[in-house]
């Protein structure tokens, strides 16, 4: 069995990349109002590739949300069902001129096909597509396919499209590939995730603008207030400062510096910021970062003292910790290290939850197996990413029974969310493989 599903894979592998490649020239870029249609587009092109395999599809959506797919196919009796999950909609591209080849049109130069949501996610819907059609109409297990549209812009309408289709969505076994695999050749199952909060703090010191000559050395400007401020979320070394944070420890793998150096393309000269092991400060503490400023331009600046200033900051919550606490216990820190007596406000942004897993269990042995086998003999490592992917925790508490696997198409130098973003060839039909493998397994461990 297992040989016939490898050469069915590669009988239908090109014609999967071609799909994939025509999603990817689909510029389904959620959070642009002016390309919803575009991400209109996006749903019924990927609704048309399930219906032509086989299965019952319907383009779904709940309170003026993003279009979702949702397809369906049952199995042998007794078989389980699994739940397969990825969303076609996408980041912005950003600036062109970044790009060595244009956003979305797909190109392949080495081992790599670049394009926006070429990996993440367009990728993660061929991977599922592959291991349906390499299955054809002898699929051993149920499918439920769900293809959200607006994970990017932080699943707003999911928790009502959960519950609108819960008897539909409902699901021994979920698989969401939306992660990454440990390093190229070496696969992964994601065990943990890091929770995410965000805010805006503004920071006023006078009632309007004034000249800094006649009130410099008396009169507190508000960026450098706000400077002041930001720097007391972390001490000397880099680590979180502020108080109350949730703290973890991680999967004990050793992140090679050098590697990580290139993976983060961190430039000559700069250290590394924090203690302790590496994938300790990547997937089990909180990190905090300030990820957008509104000042004055440099190129508008003049000899004023600016009334106020904000800044938007980024904090990733430690498995384990609850993100809403996580957000209020910053709030309170930002609030009472106000310098100089300067007015603090702060507003609370976007939060998801953390998310961890017990991988032990039927569901994860037929994974690991499936896993090994399509990576010639190397096992998968279970790792966490610092990253948050808030919409897991959602489905963890719909279908508590149901084993929750995160797998991924991505590899460290994906670049996803930047530009150049490419998906890794051979490391895709691995993805394949091990998903169509996985599909069997399941149903050979009921």
């Amino acid at each position: 069995m297992s040989s016939d599903l490898r050469a069915a894979v590669a009988a239908i592998l090109p014609g999967v990349r071609a799909d994939l490649e025509d999603l990817v020239r689909i510029q389904s870029v959620s959070a642009d109002p002016a390309r919803a249609d575009q991400v209109r587009r996006s749903a019924e092109a990927t609704a048309a590739l399930f219906r032509d395999a086989g299965l019952e599809v319907e383009i779904v959506s709940a309170d003026g949300g993003m279009p979702a797919v949702l397809a369906r196919k049952p199995g042998p009796p007794g078989a389980p069902t699994v739940l397969l999950y990825a969303h076609h909609d996408v980041q912005p591209e950003g600036d062109p001129s970044t790009w060595n080849s244009e956003p979305f049109e797909p190109t392949e130069r080495g081992d790599r096909l670049f394009a926006r949501g070429a990996a993440d996610d367009k990728a993660g819907i061929a991977a599922h597509l592959a291991a349906i059609r390499a299955h054809g109409d002898d699929l051993p297990v149920g499918v439920t396919v769900f293809v959200e549209g607006e994970e990017e812009v932080g699943s707003p309408t999911l928790d009502a499209l959960l519950t609108t289709y819960r008897d539909k969505l409902a699901s021994d076994v979920i698989v969401i590939a939306d992660s990454t695999n440990w390093e190229i050749g070496t696969p992964a199952l994601t065990t943990s995730l890091r929770g995410l909060a965000d805010c805006v703090v503004e920071v006023r010191a006078l009632d309007h603008a004034v000249h800094s000559g006649m009130w410099e050395g008396v009169a507190p400007d508000a960026l450098t207030a706000l400077c002041r401020l930001i720097a007391t979320l972390h001490d000397h070394n880099g680590d979180v400062a502020v108080p109350g944070l949730n703290t973890g420890k991680a999967a004990d793998l050793e992140y090679d510096e050098h590697r990580l150096r290139a993976d983060a393309g961190i430039a000559d000269g700069v250290e590394l910021i924090g203690t302790g092991s590496v994938v300790d400060r990547l997937w089990a503490r909180p990190a905090i970062s300030v990820i957008a400023l509104d000042a004055t331009r440099v190129a508008d600046a003049s000899n004023t003292l600016i009334p106020a200033a904000r800044a938007k900051i980024s904090l990733r919550v430690a498995p384990g910790d609850d993100a809403r606490r996580a957000l209020d216990q910053l709030r309170r820190h930002l609030v009472a290290s106000a310098p100089w007596g300067v007015q603090v406000t702060v507003i609370d942004g976007d939060v998801g939850q953390p998310f961890t897993v017990d991988a032990n269990g039927p569901a994860y042995d037929a994974a690991r197996a499936a896993f090994t086998e399509a990576w010639g003999g190397t096992a998968p490592v279970d790792i966490g990413v610092g990253g948050s992917i808030p919409f897991i925790a959602a489905f963890a508490e719909m279908f508590p029974a149901a084993a929750i696997l995160v797998t991924g198409v991505e590899d460290p130098d994906t670049r996803a969310h930047g530009a150049n973003e490419g998906l890794h060839l051979a490391e895709f039909e691995r993805v394949c493989l091990a998903e169509a493998l996985l599909l069997q397994k399941l149903a050979d461990s009921t």
